[in-house]
């Protein structure tokens, strides 16, 4: 068992109703890689940083497991900065801020440690770089999960369409969804997607839970746990990603029925995101804790028959 995360690890400034972050960790590698290492082991790093990137987060996602062997320092560069403003809703939010910084020379190189993964998930990166991680690769992984976003489908759509035919599950958003299938509705839009490649796409829909659409038109729903306090929802999809790619890691079982389970980890691990700025909250959970959540959402989704008499 082993999962290879690629994507960004970054320095975050943060701001939401609830309070302000100048300057916390941050990436979708790192949310991701936490989020993983909780539900599998090893959990393989590649992604590019700056010299001003501290030593203690290396050390943090070491002691979870996340190998960092791939995590290239670059020598007079900084780290990939974003900062952001949420709206009262914390579904909405205005970027302020994007310093690419190391992003712009990001040339990935897989350790030999990792290149015979069983799970490769590919954070949202430029296709292209999605495309140079899958051809270091000895043999092909057993799944491969991969996340995208509007401005790719916008400006490299070549490039996304090449790098679909290589992936089993894709993860976008609604918007995203009709915005690569060209089709509003979303059972169609998937439909579509589907036919360029990925056998499985998931499609976040934040607060409101995500939909699994499988290859044979199934379809299922995991919804996601109201929580009474909502902090930051920074990396809230990133952390839902790891949970799906380190659950199935652990069982070994990528048919569908296992991937609903998944799905239903994924959102667990998700919850607890939101709680804190960051992925501060994630840093500290406890197997208690996420058992204890996971027993949440069973109750959740549990609906007991009822005997109709005829």
């Amino acid at each position: 068992m082993s999962v290879l995360v690629i994507g960004t690890v970054a320095y975050d400034g943060l701001e939401t109703p609830f309070g302000v972050r100048e300057r916390i960790l941050g990436g979708s590698a790192t949310y991701i890689g936490l989020s993983a290492s909780y539900l599998t082991k090893p959990v393989h790093l590649v992604s590019v940083v700056g010299e001003d990137f501290e030593q203690a987060h290396i050390d943090m996602l070491n002691r979870h497991n996340v190998r960092t062997e791939g995590l290239e320092v670059m020598a007079g560069q900084k780290t990939f900065f974003w900062k952001g403003k949420y709206h009262l809703d914390m579904n909405s939010r205005d970027t302020l801020d994007t310093q690419l910084n190391v992003l712009e020379h990001f040339n990935p190189k897989v350790p030999d440690s990792a290149k015979n993964c069983d799970v490769l998930m590919l954070g949202n990166l430029v296709p292209a770089i999605q495309m140079s991680v899958v051809e270091q690769l000895p043999t092909r992984p057993k799944l491969v999960v991969m996340d995208t976003m509007n401005l790719w489908i916008e400006n490299t759509p070549d490039d996304l369409r090449k790098m679909l035919t290589k992936v089993d599950v894709l993860t976008v958003n609604d918007e995203e969804a009709r915005q690569l299938s060209g089709e509003h509705n979303l059972v169609k839009a998937a439909r579509a997607i589907r036919a360029m490649g990925p056998k499985i796409l998931i499609l976040k829909k934040g607060e409101h839970g995500a939909l699994l659409f499988g290859e044979n038109d199934e379809i299922f729903f995991a919804p996601a746990l109201p929580l009474a306090d909502v902090v930051d929802p920074t990396g809230a999809g990133d952390t839902f990603a790891g949970g799906f790619v380190g659950y199935l890691d652990s069982v070994g079982d990528y048919s569908f029925d296992s991937m609903k389970r998944g799905l239903m980890y994924a959102a667990t691990m998700a919850s607890f995101c939101v709680e804190a700025f960051g992925p501060e909250r994630m840093m500290d959970l406890t197997e208690e804790a996420i058992r204890a959540r996971r027993a949440d959402f069973s109750q959740l989704i549990q609906v007991i028959p009822v005997q109709f008499s005829s």
